[in-house]
């Protein structure tokens, strides 16, 4: 019989993960009130990640994108520097990866996604050469940057993974970046680009279809639609692409991958999970974002089995919501706030324009100024509100829970 540990320290609520949801949840509890609030984050960085996109497009650098991780945890919340490795519910609480036990009253799981790599044989060891880069982590942004900036002919290839994904369309934004750039130099035409897409569609919506189509149409991109990437050779340099069994075999100069992703190990082996998501993604409610099972445990962001689109814009609705009701089951009240479904991606498509698609979970455009049913529509406005506005809304802001 495996020995029960002991708790070694307990709080009233204990977030897991310090990204952004982690900490905007929290930052919100304050405000509303509520001490004793814990956040389990082991990195000493914190990283804005909407801006790798544009760090491998060329348009940023790499040290916008950070801030040191005790800078960005806001006052009056607990930050214990670890990684969680295990969840008992039934006890109410966390394992760390150092060994301690912490105890909790409210537990909020935050914890993201993994990028699994390995799942397409030879990615993960051809990430490790020159012409294979990402924009969804930061190292491998920057050296989407060079690779895409130096490329004059030859060809370059963009793959979106099937699957669930955080913010799945960023995969095309340095791709758009990178055309607008070598259309401006005056090599575009001497450059094939190819971009892979496991859906029929560029995105599933027909008003941002049309702008992406449009898009894809100027730079003269190629799609490659209901394909999935089955084979990397690093050393030959070139990709093995799959469609409804038949397979295209592609050379390329460059290659950029937007990985394959889903819930952490370790959260997927917790009681947690969604029996019928293979993912590992923790069940909740849709709507007040709260375990089905173990009312004590909220989830939101990348790490929930929500029915949205995994993106920051839905995790700012998310956490007013699961912060309001959170604050209110506290305070003996029942949980009333509801999330709506609500999510954003921002595409890039060039240097300084933006196509702007809000949505809901049922696939319906979702403005957020209801009278400007058009922001869709690719133009400069967007691009200055993603680009310049949104990262200073994000450090000082949201982050803190203000907004």
């Amino acid at each position: 019989m495996t020995p029960i540990a002991t708790v070694t320290r307990r709080h009233r609520v204990v977030v897991i993960g310090g990204g952004n949801g982690g900490l905007s949840v929290a930052g919100r509890l304050v405000r509303r009130g509520v001490s004793d609030i814990a956040v389990i984050e082991p990195r000493s960085e914190h990283v804005y990640k909407p801006l790798l996109s544009h760090v491998a497009g060329g348009t940023a650098r790499l040290q916008e994108t950070m801030r040191p991780q005790g800078e960005v945890t806001p006052r009056g919340v607990t930050w214990i520097q670890d990684a969680a490795s295990d969840i008992d519910p039934e006890r109410s609480t966390v394992t760390l990866g150092g060994g301690d036990v912490i105890g909790y009253d409210h537990l909020i799981v935050s914890a993201g996604v993994q990028h699994d790599w390995t799942r397409v044989p030879g990615l993960s060891a051809a990430l490790t050469t020159p012409h294979v880069v990402s924009n969804y982590e930061p190292d491998l942004a920057g050296k989407a940057s060079v690779a895409l900036r130096d490329l004059r002919r030859g060809t370059a290839v963009f793959v979106q993974p099937p699957g669930p994904a955080s913010c799945a369309g960023a995969g095309q934004k340095p791709m758009y970046q990178a055309c607008d750039y070598w259309r401006r130099i005056g090599v575009l035409d001497d450059i094939r680009v190819i971009l892979v897409l496991p859906t029929p569609t560029m995105f599933g919506i027909p008003e941002i279809d049309a702008e992406l189509e449009r898009v894809v149409a100027r730079y003269g991109i190629e799609v490659r639609y209901s394909t999935e990437l089955a084979i990397v050779d690093g050393d030959e340099r070139h990709v093995t692409l799959e469609s409804h069994g038949t397979r295209e075999r592609i050379d390329y100069d460059v290659l950029s991958v937007e990985p394959s992703q889903s819930a952490p190990d370790w959260l997927k082996a917790t009681p947690l999970s969604a029996a019928s998501d293979p993912g590992g993604f923790v069940a909740v409610d849709a709507e007040t974002l709260r375990h089905p099972r173990w009312p004590s445990v909220w989830s939101l962001g990348d790490a929930a089995d929500t029915t949205n689109s995994k993106s920051g814009g839905a995790l700012r609705k998310q956490s007013y919501v699961l912060a309001k009701n959170l604050a209110a089951v506290i305070a003996g009240r029942r949980p009333t706030a509801r999330y709506d479904g609500y999510s954003v991606c921002p595409f890039t498509v060039s240097r300084s324009t933006v196509v702007f698609a809000e949505f809901d979970d049922r696939g319906e455009l979702k403005p957020t100024i209801p009278f400007w049913r058009s922001m869709y529509r690719e133009n400069r406005l967007s691009w200055i509100f993603d680009r310049r506005i949104l990262p200073w809304l994000y450090w000082h802001a949201i982050l803190p829970g203000r907004l």
